[in-house]
This record gives structure tokens, sequence and C-alpha cells, in this order.
């Protein structure tokens, strides 16, 4: 309930206050790191650590390549707070405990949000290893009830109607392509696209990949936004940083493993038709090329936070 939220974090910050300096206490940037995208935290300086367990309404991260850990320092002179992972509604969590430390960071001052996931790509011109800044996003959970906002408003005087056409913030998006050209990324390294939210924990169908791509999406996953609404109805300016790990089963060409008709046809004509087994997605795929561009990402969310536009910038 919301007057829980408020409460913890009130309780929180007390306790944030004890072991933070009073200069790391007001972070203005806060920062969701994705599987296998932990090493985010490398950039931050006077860094100091706080155990997910050691604050209230805080889940514990359950899955390979997430931390349970808040990270608190700074980027260049800008103070930031990291989530070293993330919580997901698949893993039982209600989505209030899934975006609480998103709520929390927006109490502690944090302006601008960055977000970061390891996703599929649903095009075949989006290749694995590719950085896509998230530009809008198809999420059939919310169309269908699992949404962070159902339920009494956040706080006394909030939208009870968050629009989110404008959810990602152009600036930002911007910055991050501005950013990506002064480090000399080559124009291929980022792209532009939509994400697809889906609940997990299974991976697609080859039917519902050709769904999710046919209504526009360029890559999809199980986490984020539910961060973004809960950061959109907190006022907070968001940039998604989506690196695509796999190809989503199907989107290539050959990879749908055939008709089983034709290889019955021809072994009533006595032809031998050899059928590859149908390709799956692993995690450990995801974590193996999350930690192959993890230096790339690092480099990147740090020079985007560098060279942020101010907040009076707009959306």
């Amino acid at each position: 309930m919301p007057s829980d939220t408020s409460a913890a974090s009130a309780n929180n910050i007390v306790k944030l206050a004890e072991v933070l300096p009073a200069h790391l206490r007001d972070p203005q940037v806060g920062i969701v790191c994705g599987s296998g995208l932990g090493t985010l935290a490398g950039s931050i300086t006077e860094r100091i650590i706080v155990p997910y367990s050691a604050l209230e309404g805080f889940g514990e991260s359950t899955v390979p390549g997430h931390r349970s850990e808040l990270a608190f320092g700074k980027v260049g002179d800008v103070p930031v707070v990291a989530m070293l992972g993330r919580f997901h509604a698949y893993e039982g969590y209600s989505l209030d405990t899934v975006v609480y430390p998103i709520r929390l960071m927006a109490a502690l001052g944090v302006k601008d949000l960055i977000i970061t996931n390891a996703a599929g790509s649903l095009k075949a011109d989006v290749p694995v290893g590719t950085i896509v800044v998230i530009d809008d996003h198809i999420a059939l959970p919310l169309l269908t009830g699992l949404n962070p906002l159902r339920g009494p408003v956040s706080r006394p005087g909030a939208a009870r109607f968050v629009p989110l056409s404008d959810a990602y913030a152009r600036p930002l998006r911007l910055a991050a392509f501005r950013a990506a050209h002064d480090l000399g990324l080559p124009r291929s390294a980022l792209a532009e696209g939509a994400y697809a939210w889906v609940s997990g924990p299974t991976y697609e169908t080859r039917g519902e990949a050709a769904l999710l791509a046919s209504a526009g999406a360029s890559v999809v996953g199980m986490s984020t936004v539910p961060e973004v609404v809960a950061a959109r109805d907190e006022g907070l300016r968001v940039l998604v940083l989506s690196l695509v790990t796999n190809m989503v089963v199907g989107v290539v060409r050959g990879t749908s493993g055939g008709s089983v008709r034709e290889e019955l046809d021809a072994e009533i004509a006595g032809m031998a038709l050899e059928r590859p087994p149908t390709p799956t997605v692993s995690h450990e795929e995801v974590l193996q090329v999350g930690k192959l561009k993890a230096e790339v990402m690092r480099r990147l969310v740090e020079k985007i936070i560098i060279s942020l536009p101010p907040t009076s910038a707009g959306a």
C-alpha cells in the first residue's frame, strides 16, 4: 500500500543517513543494472555498498547475474545510486516490490534514471551485441492488468492516470548517442527501437516472437517496463539501454525447424530429410554476452552521466 511505501522510504532514508557521508545522501542519477551488467558499478568512485537486506521493502535478487546490493558514490562529480540487481515479477515478487527501489531513489532526490537490461532481438538487422536505445515499449502484461500503478495512487497528489507516450526522455536518448559518438563507437554499436515486456520466465515461442515483431518491437525482455512506469509516476526522466544478448528463435530464417509433414513425405518417398534441432536460448548465453560487452556499457553509461543535460531541458 502507498502508506507502507512512504513509511518504508522514510525509515530507509534514516538508515542510509547513518552509513552515507552527507555528499552521497542526495543522488541525482539512479542506475538499474541488468543481467550480467553489474560491472557498471566499476565507474562509481567513493563507492559505499548497502545490502538489500539492510533496507525495508527490498526483496532478494535470485537470478544469476544480479547482486542484492545498492551502490552509492559518484560518477565524475555526479552523485549516483545503482541497483546491482533487480527484482522480477516471475521471481514471485509483487509489482510493488519490483518497483519499490525506484520509489526510494525518487525519495532520495534522483531526477534521472538509467535502466539497463539484457534483451533478445526480434529483428535480423539488430544483431547480438547491439545496444538499443529504447524509444517506446509494448507491454502486454500492462494491457491485461499486471500494472504497478493498479490500486490506490502511490502518494497524495499523484496522478491517477499516468501518460507513457513520453516515457523515454528525448534529451537522455540524444545524450546516449552523443556519448557513443564522443567515445568513438561505431555507428552500428547503437540502434533505436521499442522494447516488448513479457512476464517470463519462459522465453518466447516462435509465434509470440512473430506477434511482437509485427507489433513493432525491436527487442523483448522480462523486466524494465514496471520500473519505467513507476519512474514516470514519480516524475523521473528515463533512459533505457537494452543490450542484445541473443537472437529470438524464429527471427532468423531457417531456425523454425521446418514442417514435419515435409519430413514425413520425404520418409514415405524413401528420401532422407535431415532437420537440425530447433535452437533454444539459455541464460548462460545472456550472461556471456553481457560479460563481453560489459566494458562498452560501463564506458557508455559513465559518459552519459557526466554529460547529462539539466532536467530543465524537458522530457
